[in-house]
């Protein structure tokens, strides 16, 4: 009998040698934005949980109670039999809080940007991506079959000169982050939205990050530039600020039909469970009514980017120049804004050493290393929380100053 995958053990090992290989651990969430692993207890730098929504005891009363009502799973697509009344009312509600016509629910937020770029655009049409958009978006484009160009968010003169030779396509689809998930800046939402409308593009935005954390009413980076009305689809997820699980699309009601019959992932895949879309309604119900928990996060971004010197202004006092300018800074910590904050060390056995470094001393936060980031620009990313309070994060500026020369 053939023995498969011979070749893997050695493909591992030089994962291995390069700094590059992923080992799995198994993370506890506690209280106070801490967690526990291998039995030590160390504060949560790494997560996306920007609010602190995944543990609020609202969301699991609202997501037992659905639970004992409509039991564990979906039992079925959206589309055959798996479309719930807690199903529709989380759209309602979405819809609602993104002041749009109506909403749809994908698995993922992964499977929102898939296959609502798929179901957009297709081999007669020309898609413009960021060359550090996720990898979701990235897989959008590329599987959608459209012809596609890439481009820097800091050159926007590259996007203009492609635009101006792209006009014998169908359709034009500029595809953007709206905060950069390894590098914690906005994209330049503004500028994009100029060069779309001179050249007769539509613009899709993935909120990912900046739902439940930027703007007035906390629907994102888009209601924060003031370009809601000229974005032409927001991507949204449930599974970061928000605390749950899933993606979504609110909108028109042309593109939420169209969606429902074109979009493959969210044709084929089974419902969320009933019980999620429970709580993702008790934590948008909490987002709207409780603006002081953004006030907290915002707080505690200023607090830690200050005692790390990491911008010459307390944030918030200029976030807006953080986006017009054209190039990225050349500090260690680029152009981040909001929870993210990346420090930039090189290698990735410099990222590894100084991730294990941080743990030692009682805080995890994230090594990120190539595919995910180029090569040479291994980091850490610090993900912070209003779930932090103050002897956390005093806590991580005491190993960062420890562990990364002059923080």
């Amino acid at each position: 009998m053939r023995t498969p995958f011979l070749w893997m053990p050695a493909q591992l090992d030089l994962l291995a040698t390069a700094g590059l290989r992923r080992e799995r651990r198994v993370v506890r969430p506690l209280p106070g934005g801490a967690c526990e692993i291998d039995g030590r207890r160390m504060w949560n730098f790494a997560s996306n949980d920007y609010l602190g929504l995944a543990a609020d005891p609202r969301l699991a009363d609202a997501a037992n109670a659905a639970l004992s009502e409509a039991g564990v799973g979906a039992r079925a697509s959206a589309l055959v039999a798996g479309r719930t009344e807690w199903h529709e009312r989380l759209e309602q509600t979405l819809a609602r809080f993104e002041g749009q016509d109506s909403a749809i629910l994908f698995p993922t937020g992964y499977a929102a940007n898939v296959g609502t770029i798929a179901a957009l655009i297709d081999e007669e049409d020309v898609v413009f991506c960021d060359r550090l958009n996720h990898a979701s978006l990235i897989d959008g484009c590329r599987l959608s079959g459209a012809k596609m160009r890439v481009f820097r968010h800091w050159e926007l003169e590259s996007l203009e000169r492609e635009l101006r030779k792209a006009s014998e396509f169908r359709r034009r689809l500029i595809v953007t982050d709206a905060l950069f998930s390894m590098d914690g800046d906005l994209a330049p939402l503004r500028e994009l939205c100029d060069i779309a409308e001179r050249f007769e593009a539509d613009v899709l935005v993935d909120e990912a990050h900046g739902a439940g954390v930027f703007g007035e009413h906390g629907r994102g980076v888009c209601e924060h530039l003031g370009v809601e009305c000229r974005v032409a689809v927001r991507v949204g997820t449930l599974s970061k600020a928000i605390g749950t699980l899933g993606g979504f699309i609110a909108g028109p009601q042309s593109l939420i039909d169209w969606l429902w019959n074109k979009s493959r992932p969210q044709v084929f895949s089974t419902a969320l469970p009933p019980a999620i879309c429970a709580a993702a309604m008790a934590a948008i119900e909490i987002i709207q009514n409780e603006p002081e928990l953004r006030a907290k996060l915002w707080r505690n971004c200023e607090f830690v980017r200050r005692e790390l010197d990491a911008v010459p202004r307390p944030l918030g006092s200029g976030r807006e120049s953080n986006v017009d300018r054209a190039a990225p800074s050349r500090s260690r910590y680029g152009e981040s804004v909001g929870p993210i904050i990346p420090i930039v060390l090189g290698g990735p056995e410099a990222a590894v050493a100084a991730q294990r470094k941080l743990e030692e001393r009682g805080c995890l936060v994230a090594a990120i290393r190539p595919p995910t980031v180029p090569q040479g620009t291994s980091r850490l990313r610090i993900s912070l929380s209003a779930a932090h309070d103050e002897t956390a994060l005093q806590q991580l500026i005491d190993a960062l100053r420890e562990v990364v020369p002059n923080p």
